[in-house]
């Protein structure tokens, strides 16, 4: 049986135009069927020069099974490639953010959201077909802020899946001891949601590179919940780019291992604040 990602990462990380025109009018086709002109849920996509992604991102985007009304927004920042040609192929909404950062983008995305319901996407990232449900089913419960959810990374050729698996686990594991007392601090920008409303009171920070997805979910936390769902439904697909940046996936395992037995002791205590050294988290 295929997985669900199958036929989006068969466009994943290619050139456009070197895909069948077919696929491209087909996603252009489901983009306008699943957008709304008063949607509930709101998608924001960040992408800085995602070419080569952004079509399996929005694809799977498009192919979401949910009841509610949804809008897709797309927020170009300042891309020099071919980023915004694809996105007026696709026809889909989008805005130019020219300021570099994904404060600057994701602070963009929340200002034109329409939606209760605002869920934070990055452009190089596929979603499961039941994501935005199984997000905003928990988003609605009384005394929720905020939702956010698992990722897995999608293998390389000649890679070991068995010890890709093997460091997702124990990463897993980690972000689950860490949610006890420092729940911001185990959201991602790719698998993140709250309700739209909240976030405007909070508003994304821009001071700082990394960081703005924790820091927005802290100040969530003075209004509700921050939920961390588990499920595979919500269990996002992304590329490898972290994790090239410390080498092969084994240098990268055992950087991130130093990391976190470094912080192990900070698992236990809340927090107030959030700056930029915050940022620096377990991928």
């Amino acid at each position: 049986m295929a997985k669900w990602y199958t036929q989006y990462a068969k466009v994943y990380d290619q050139e456009v135009g070197s895909i069948d025109n077919d696929v491209i009018e087909k996603v252009r086709a489901q983009i306008q069927l699943s957008s709304s002109s008063d949607p509930i849920i709101s998608i924001v996509v960040i992408a800085y020069n995602e070419e080569r992604k952004l079509l399996a991102c929005l694809w799977s985007l498009a192919e979401q099974r949910c009841h509610l009304p949804m809008e897709l927004i797309v927020i170009n920042n300042n891309s020099t490639d071919q980023t915004e040609s694809i996105l007026k192929r696709l026809g889909v909404t989008y805005h130019n953010e020219l300021k570099q950062g994904p404060g600057f983008a994701r602070q963009c995305g929340l200002d034109q959201a329409r939606g209760k319901f605002m869920l934070c996407v990055d452009g190089d990232t596929m979603y499961p077909p039941s994501y935005v449900e199984t997000h905003v089913k928990v988003l609605d419960r009384p005394g929720v802020s905020a939702t956010f959810s698992l990722w897995s990374f999608l293998p390389l050729a000649r890679q070991s899946r068995t010890f890709l698996w093997f460091y997702e686990g124990l990463r897993d594991i980690y972000l689950n001891l860490q949610y006890i007392k420092r729940p911001e601090l185990c959201v991602r920008g790719m698998v993140f949601s709250f309700k739209t409303d909240l976030g405007r009171e909070v508003g994304f920070r821009t001071d700082i590179k990394r960081g703005e997805d924790g820091s927005m979910a802290l100040g969530l936390k003075h209004y509700g919940k921050l939920k961390f769902i588990r499920s595979k439904e919500a269990r996002a697909l992304t590329g490898q780019n972290t994790l090239s940046a410390d080498g092969s996936l084994a240098n990268s395992f055992f950087v991130r291992l130093r990391k976190a037995i470094r912080s192990l002791s900070g698992l236990f205590s809340g927090k107030k604040h959030y700056h930029d050294e915050d940022s620096n988290k377990i991928e």
